[in-house]
């Protein structure tokens, strides 16, 4: 089994950035697709960004697209999420999360991941 520990959260203000963290551990001999979730308080977990097991393709959610960048370091086992403007919207608990079956090539709905880290906590003040 692989565990997935994100990082990197925190408070910032508005017009901020912040680098997330997401590193597997345990049985990472296979790379996976691996996505980014955040969900606010009283909200559905939502995706935010994901990216192939091998890096060569990344999608994003369109309230990001142009804001956040989704990268993966394989040798690493570390998937990244550098978010930059960041707007008090972007508020929410951060997840990452991995497809370990047979999954679409870019996989957007909760329901295709199926190995999720605890999240990290991302604040942004006004």
């Amino acid at each position: 089994q692989v565990q997935l520990v994100e990082s990197g959260g925190g408070l910032v203000q508005a017009g901020g950035s912040l680098s997330l963290s997401c590193a597997a551990s345990g049985r990472t001999r296979t790379a996976y697709n691996t996505g980014w979730f955040r969900q606010a308080p009283g909200k559905e977990r939502e995706f935010v960004a994901t990216i192939t097991w091998s890096g060569g393709s990344t999608y994003y959610t369109d309230s990001v697209k142009g804001r956040f960048t989704i990268s993966r370091d394989n040798a690493k086992n570390t998937v990244y999420l550098q978010m930059n403007s960041l707007k008090p919207e972007d508020t929410g608990v951060y997840y990452c999360a991995q497809c370990t079956r047979i999954c679409r090539e870019i996989p957007t709905t909760r329901g295709e991941y199926d190995n999720w880290g605890q999240g990290t906590q991302v604040t942004v003040s006004s």
